[in-house]
């Protein structure tokens, strides 16, 4: 990791606890996450990951426990109010409009910066036009950053998988994020696409100065990009750290071999 400033606590998580009828899918977790840092949220499958994820950016509403960011404590919050604190969100199962070419789809991200009305941006007039001019400068930006110009108006169901996540990153990006939601940015992809989208994710995280949580399973890309990691097991927090000292953590290598259950 090249060396790079983190800042101060941006979102803290605080004693969250939450529960389907009886089925405990979190615990009493708590953990933080600072400005510019990169932090991964690992477990094994049915560990609390994507629940964790869901309460942070208003998905479901947590029992117990509180959520504040930048400075802003909540209970309760939808997903309209996270995204306009300036959290963004990628999601495990891509939720892309496959018949709509890449540069729209990215163009959606945009939606809660738009200001005029709907008649205005029907006719394109005035404000409008010029408004929607400077929300395309956005979006060809993040196009090239993401590096599919080549495919900026082909519909997003013809591309290859791994292009597919990447344009649903760049959706993410074009909400311009103070905080970035990963849910299993690499499932799916073969090594060379890994490659590419960790380099992205650095970069996003580098040249923007995004921070950036993360859900993955691949342990080496969690160890490569991560500042620090914290390990949910069965719903309870079991590790959180460095890399290297949740590797070495007797309890992470216990419920990742399985020894512990």
């Amino acid at each position: 990791m090249t060396s790079k400033k983190i800042g101060d606590v941006l979102l803290d998580v605080k004693n969250i606890s939450l529960r389907f009828g009886g089925v405990k899918a979190l615990t009493d977790i708590s953990f933080d996450v600072r400005e510019h840092e990169i932090r991964a949220i690992i477990g094994p499958n049915g560990a609390g990951k994507s629940s964790m994820l869901n309460c942070i950016n208003g998905v479901y509403t947590p029992q117990e426990g509180a959520i504040s960011f930048a400075g802003q404590t909540f209970s309760h919050m939808n997903s309209r109010q996270v995204a306009e604190m300036g959290v963004a969100r990628t999601f495990q199962n891509l939720a892309l409009f496959k018949g709509m070419s890449v540069i729209d789809n990215i163009m959606t991200g945009r939606n809660l910066k738009i200001k005029s009305n709907l008649l205005l941006q029907a006719l394109r007039w005035g404000p409008a036009e010029r408004e929607e001019i400077a929300h395309r400068e956005v979006v060809e930006h993040i196009i090239d950053f993401l590096e599919i110009q080549a495919h900026r108006k082909t519909p997003v169901g013809q591309l290859p998988y791994g292009l597919q996540k990447r344009v649903d990153l760049g959706r993410a990006l074009a909400m311009e994020p103070r905080m970035l939601l990963l849910d299993e940015p690499m499932a799916g992809m073969n090594v060379e696409e890994k490659q590419d989208m960790c380099r992205f994710i650095l970069d996003v995280n580098d040249e923007f100065g995004t921070t950036i949580v993360l859900i993955e399973h691949d342990m080496g890309v969690v160890m490569d990009i991560s500042d620090r990691v914290v390990v949910l097991d069965y719903g309870k927090k079991i590790g959180d750290g460095t890399p290297d000292a949740v590797r070495d953590d007797e309890d992470v290598i216990r419920a990742y071999l399985g020894t512990s259950h």
